[in-house]
């Protein structure tokens, strides 16, 4: 929110002006969810047979999910990207532990 001081006459008087947010977000039960790019690092397996060289030339595969901010904590991060417009309840969840985390990044509008 802006203060502003506005001249009224001879007094100054100040307005709230609500300052728009520059990022995409969605509003459920007067609440805020912010939309984010999170690049995270996934495990990656393979069951066959492979000399030294090319295991340590295995390497997570490095993922990108695009998704609402749901709740984050020190341990994880809970995201979902479908919800139900008059209610709090959330589709398409994921969880991430931090540590899998490379950088997570609030989309413009």
């Amino acid at each position: 929110m802006l203060l502003m001081k506005m001249k009224n006459g001879k007094k100054n008087t100040l307005m709230k002006k609500n300052k728009k947010s520059k990022y995409k977000f969605v509003v459920i039960k007067k609440k805020k969810y912010y939309f984010y790019k999170i690049t995270w690092a996934d495990i990656t397996g393979d069951s066959s047979h492979s000399d030294l060289h090319t295991s340590l030339g295995f390497m997570p595969s490095i993922m990108i999910t695009h998704a609402y901010l749901l709740n984050k904590d020190r341990k994880n991060i809970r995201t979902f990207a479908s919800y139900e417009v008059n209610d709090e309840l959330f589709s398409d969840r994921n969880v991430f532990p931090r540590g899998c985390i490379i950088k997570m990044e609030k989309i413009l509008l």
